[in-house]
């Protein structure tokens, strides 16, 4: 089994129950979700004209590869509906792969450790919550520092009932 940390957000539609249903459809026994962060509500940061964010971070474990991760990724994605219509527009499903163990990949369609993640209140403050001693393979940086250099950009904690 291999770890790997994965940022879901959704800012259409029912919001919190479209996130569990993610985490439901990242089903064993190939992927087993071992800690979900808490709820946060996060301000779009691409496109800003557009509803906000409930994001989250998990952690899981996994026998498949970075590549099938993704592609079940990208099936739980379409199952649920998501369209890509406009780039970094609304959507009701997002989950990207943030880290996968100490892999490093940069291929056209995978780069982990996720390029953007470092920029990301929103992707940092679930994931410190987590595992705030996780260090980020290339900058050897703990999620903590990472977090503790991002400002400007508003997150709110809700809750921890997951």
């Amino acid at each position: 089994m291999r770890t790997a940390y994965l940022s879901l957000g959704s800012n259409l539609g029912d919001r919190e129950p479209n996130l569990r249903h993610a985490i439901e459809l990242l089903a064993p026994p190939e992927i087993l979700v071992k800690r979900v962060s808490s709820l946060y509500e996060t301000e779009p940061q691409d496109l800003r004209i557009q509803p906000w964010f409930l994001n989250l971070a998990i952690e899981i474990e996994t026998t498949l590869f970075p590549m099938q991760l993704l592609g079940r990724i990208e099936k739980i994605e379409r199952e649920m509906g998501r369209q890509r219509i406009v780039a970094k527009g609304p959507r009701i499903i997002d989950i990207d792969i943030i880290l996968f163990g100490n892999v490093v990949i940069d291929t056209p369609r995978l780069k982990v450790p996720h390029p953007r993640m470092i920029d990301r209140r929103f992707v940092l403050e679930p994931l410190a919550e987590i595992s705030p001693d996780l260090r980020h393979p290339i900058l050897r940086r703990t999620m903590r520092e990472l977090l503790a250099a991002v400002a400007g950009q508003v997150v709110r904690k809700l809750h921890r009932e997951w």
